[in-house]
């Protein structure tokens, strides 16, 4: 075997150990720094770690099928036996498989019992207690998989190929094996509602993140900023004491007007004083004067990482449009099989540019782990632009240092489904081809005294061609992701048909927040909600303060304990939405 697949699985090694460490740091970065939970913070490092694996492991799987093929013969390398492939082809199944398995259960099963595992928590409740209840209310979802695992046993499937997909490539993926469509039926389920959070969350996301590295420049540098902090809160303070000097005799009481102004006054005050604080702790602490330093110079540099981004998001929806126009015309089967496409007919520029990067290895393997990245970023700026919502409900904000263990919980279950949904946005819609094939090619010259054995040795290059699913199988190898998302939609075509047209409504969500961000300036933990929550969490800890010694006294008076109830309520966070 070739020095190649070792290598392949070594990066992919380091690679997971890494995803290990960007999994930590993002539940450290956003958990709340009073509300922490260790079961929680557990839970969401191992989904976290589950779902990037389960995303990352896509170029893994494009360069181990690369790397059987001799781009230059057109024919497989020498020790790329049918055996070898095989066994290459069922490791990679077997890890996609545990890994697709995993983020169902942590979806269905382990992140609903740490969510009310966490709930159940009370200064007077016993393990015990909160074990029993966090197993009371995950029954629920107990019993959603069991009907989940039951519905994809016995539905039926498709049993044959309409509109000429008679190709032996196709019809290798109608399912036989009971077991198998049980998870691809659930996979299938969980890619819609993938998808629907793909479209809410991903698309803004996309189109704000290099606005907010291009746009989100602050305007005064951290000297002006204190001086403009001191001269505000002079300002302040006088006008406050303008109007207690009109109403000092007691003659009069304050009207409604000067009431309310003088209220608004006093939490501007706590604001101003608060960033008075923080200002002079910058100013005194030489490592946080350093940081701005590096920021200052860093800035040229955010803006055009910023202007990177905005081309390769341009790119992205003109290749996603072409493929999907490509396939409404194209597609030999239409709605009746998710509208696969055997071969592409239209350019597709991102496409074309991974099957020409696919030429030196690992380039393509390095852009695609970028854009993985690229998409993960994306749909965390998307869900804490957006926060997690009940329809119009505000429930959770996903905040640095400020999220709730029940936000942090949702915010992973979201993009555990936002990466089954990416899965298939890049397989079908971004770069087809390459995510079928990666940059294999065929020999599609044969003797002329077999008229079976291949040879292109001494033929024009005209005969060496990019592999697709009109290609010999013995020569081009599907990867193991394109086969099991077109099993899906051959196999249930209304999960394939939803997934479709649900990204022309990514598009058009990408499209308007972009256009909305040219006259809007998007920023991400914006001054005005830290004040607020700041503001809210001052509140909060004055009436938990008297809540507590009210409730001291009245047992004191009673000679009996109140019973503890610690408030929360299902689904609701604590901090008051927006």
């Amino acid at each position: 075997m070739a020095a190649q697949i070792p290598l392949i699985w070594i990066t992919a090694a380091v690679v997971l150990a890494l995803l290990i460490l960007a999994a930590t740091i993002f539940v450290k970065v956003y958990q709340d720094r009073r509300e922490k939970d260790a079961f929680v913070t557990t839970v969401c490092i191992l989904a976290l770690t589950c779902l990037l694996a389960t995303v990352c492991l896509f170029p893994v799987d494009i360069a181990l099928v690369s790397s059987t093929t001799d781009n230059s013969t057109g024919l497989k390398k020498h020790w790329a036996s049918p055996e070898t492939v095989h066994n290459i082809l069922v490791s990679l199944r077997v890890v996609y498989y545990m890994l697709y398995s995993v983020d169902a259960v942590m979806c269905l099963l382990i992140i609903p019992f740490a969510y009310f595992w966490y709930e159940e928590w009370d200064q007077d409740t016993t393990t015990q207690k909160r074990l029993t209840g966090a197993l009371k209310y995950s029954v629920f979802f107990v019993a959603l998989l069991v009907v989940l695992l039951l519905v994809g046993l016995f539905v039926p499937v498709a049993t044959e190929t309409k509109g000429h997909l008679d190709l032996d490539y196709f019809k290798k993926l109608l399912m036989e094996n009971h077991g198998e469509r049980a998870l691809t039926f659930i996979t299938g389920v969980l890619m819609c509602f993938g998808t629907v959070l793909f479209v809410i969350y991903t698309a803004p996301g996309l189109a704000l993140t290099p606005m907010v590295l291009i746009k989100s420049i602050p305007t005064s540098s951290l000297p002006a900023l204190t001086s403009g902090v001191h001269e505000a809160l002079a300002i302040n303070r006088e006008r406050q004491r303008a109007i207690e000097l009109r109403y000092s005799g007691g003659s009069e009481r304050p009207n409604s007007r000067d009431r309310r102004e003088l209220e608004s006054l006093q939490r501007e005050e706590r604001t101003l004083v608060r960033r008075q604080r923080i200002a002079e702790e910058n100013d005194s602490s030489r490592t946080k004067k350093a940081w701005h330093k590096l920021q200052a110079i860093g800035r040229p540099f955010k803006i055009l990482l910023g202007l990177l981004i905005l081309v390769i998001t341009i790119l992205i929806f003109a290749s996603t449009l072409i493929t999907g126009i490509d396939k409404i015309l194209n597609s030999p089967c239409g709605k009746h099989c998710g509208y696969i496409l055997p071969n592409t007919n239209i350019l597709n520029p991102v496409n074309w540019v991974f099957v020409q990067a696919s030429k030196v290895f690992p380039v393509d393997y390095v852009l695609a782990l970028a854009l993985v990245l690229l998409f993960f970023v994306a749909s965390i700026v998307g869900v804490a632009f957006i926060g997690i919502r009940f329809l119009w409900v505000s429930l959770f904000r996903l905040r640095v240092s400020s999220t709730k263990p029940q936000g942090l919980l949702l915010s992973t279950v979201m993009l555990t489904l936002i990466v089954l949904a990416l899965n298939y946005f890049f397989t079908m819609l971004l770069f087809p081809q390459y995510a079928h094939y990666g940059g294999q090619q065929f020999c599609d010259h044969t003797l002329a005294s077999s008229g079976l054995l291949r040879n292109c040795t001494g033929a024009n290059e005209i005969y060496i061609r990019p592999c697709d699913e009109t290609a010999p199988q013995d020569v081009c190898t599907p990867t193991v992701v394109s086969s099991f998302i077109n099993r899906i939609t051959l196999n249930f075509p209304f999960f394939g048909l939803f997934a479709f047209w649900a990204q022309f409504a990514f598009m058009g969500v990408f499209v308007l927040v972009t256009l909305t961000g040219l006259v809007w300036t998007p920023r991400l933990g914006s001054r005005a909600e830290e004040d607020e929550a700041a503001e809210a969490e001052e509140e909060e800890g004055l009436l938990a303060g008297t809540g507590r010694r009210t409730r001291a006294a009245w047992e004191d008076l009673t000679g009996r304990r109140v019973g503890v109830n610690n408030g929360r309520t299902y689904g609701t966070s604590n901090d008051g939405g927006d």
